[in-house]
């Protein structure tokens, strides 16, 4: 196991990454982020270098055990082996706390679920469908009020996300509001309508229209304005959206976001763990 450190070889991983998009989405972006500053303070780890099969995007640094929000960490392979070898590496994961390992590769599932039955660890699988614009330059924006959420509004973001309304999603927003892009449609009076954040992978995160400001069609332009910001900044554009969420996936099928093909996995490695502390 090895954490990239040096500049030339996170750039030399940006260019193999970006040649196995859109699999690799969650990883790039992560990556992206580190070489532009590194907002969210994350590190990577490959299985070797420089011929590695397998690539892990986490925070630096000490993580609470109970958050499962802040250590959520991002991983591709294109050697299953490797990927496996990695996860098995001593000080490559925590298997005592609660973490979450996201992925478009069926493998990540099969590997957690076969440590995790080892070790005795439960999991929590929750499946999205992604979707990704290979050019949101051809995206057409109408003239509308965007600004910016400010860090006031994060109680607002924390009882509108559902997956909200504790200490450790609020305190996992406060850090993504202050440390990553975001797009907020607002009306006359500079209040929030609707809005569309990123986070440490450059994934669309929390799109959100208020329900009395719903049906006119605001998330249609705050993700038209997002994945354009987004792609002059040189990121791809792309995000998850519930199975269950047709509208959604119809707006994205409407923006002309392409589908990938089965699903992104989010997996919640030791749930019981993951909970306020006292």
């Amino acid at each position: 196991m090895k954490i990239l450190t040096c500049s030339a070889h996170l750039q030399h991983l940006e260019g193999i990454l970006r040649k196995s998009l859109p699999i690799a989405l969650p990883v790039f972006g992560a990556v992206l982020n580190i070489n532009r500053g590194n907002p969210g303070q994350f590190e990577v780890l490959v299985d070797k270098w420089p011929e590695f099969g397998a690539v892990l995007a986490r925070p630096s640094g000490e993580v609470p055990a109970n958050d499962g929000y802040w250590n959520t960490q991002a991983a591709f392979y294109w050697d299953l082996g490797a990927y496996r070898a990695l996860l098995e590496t001593p000080g490559c994961l925590r298997w005592d706390a609660a973490f979450t390992l996201i992925g478009l590769q069926d493998g990540l599932a099969t590997v957690s679920q076969d440590l995790a039955g080892k070790k005795g660890v439960e999991l929590d699988i929750v499946e999205y469908y992604s979707y990704w614009h290979p050019d949101p330059s051809t995206i057409l924006a109408p003239g509308v009020r965007v600004g910016s959420l400010s860090p006031s509004n994060v109680d607002l973001l924390n009882e509108t996300w559902p997956y909200g309304g504790n200490a450790r999603s609020r305190r996992f927003l406060a850090e993504i509001l202050g440390h990553f892009p975001q797009v907020c449609l607002q009306d006359g009076s500079g209040q929030p309508l609707a809005w569309v954040l990123t986070d440490h992978f450059g994934t669309g995160t929390h799109s959100y229209t208020l329900p009395e400001h719903r049906r006119h069609g605001h998330m249609q332009v705050a993700l038209t304005v997002a994945a354009q910001r987004a792609h002059a900044r040189g990121f791809p554009t792309f995000g998850h959206t519930a199975l269950g969420n047709r509208p959604m996936q119809r707006l994205q099928e409407m923006l002309g976001n392409q589908r990938l093909p089965g699903v992104c996995r989010y997996i919640l490695h030791n749930p019981g763990l993951d909970r306020d502390a006292p």
